[in-house]
């Protein structure tokens, strides 16, 4: 395996027979959560935007190359879209003092990215079907990633505020 599709199929996790956009977040999260855990927020923040951009263009190289889009096997617009919402949700919670919210956190995103991911609401939707190449590929998977890490900080908020 070249290191291109390596790279496009997060080491290979889009390859799963099964649900592989599934796959490929649950292949992300591990390496997002080492990265908030030895290196900070900031550094997956910086992390995700630099491989959002080399994906965009690796997106469109291979949908010239190949005449597909959208091909289900590329799941690092799900690796970068989970990483944004750890990236919010743990920015956003890590002042609170109950450990248990870290563990809570890294479930919450993983559920609420791959809601929106798979349900695509309102601008995800139209930018999963509207945008082209590798920008609609990788966008739809940040405002999913986005919307995901809003919802786990009102949920937080909500558990604060309730003493939970």
């Amino acid at each position: 395996m070249n290191f291109r599709k390596l790279f496009l199929t997060f080491f290979g996790s889009g390859l799963s027979p099964v649900a592989p956009g599934t796959a490929g977040t649950l292949a992300a999260m591990p390496f997002g959560l080492a990265v908030i855990y030895y290196l900070g927020v900031e550094a997956l923040t910086n992390l995700l935007i630099v491989f959002s951009v080399i994906a965009v263009f690796e997106i469109n190289r291979y949908e010239k190359e190949t005449g597909t889009h959208d091909d289900k096997s590329i799941v690092i617009d799900e690796a970068v879209g989970v990483w944004l919402t750890l990236a919010i949700t743990y920015g956003g919670i890590a002042i609170w003092k109950n450990p248990y919210s870290l563990y809570a956190a890294a479930l919450l995103s993983f559920i609420n990215f791959r809601l929106f991911d798979i349900w695509k609401p309102s601008t995800i939707g139209y930018i999963d079907k509207k945008v082209p190449a590798g920008m609609g590929v990788v966008g739809d998977d940040l405002l999913s990633g986005l919307a995901a890490g809003i919802l786990n900080l009102l949920i937080f908020q909500i558990l604060n505020y309730f003493g939970v």
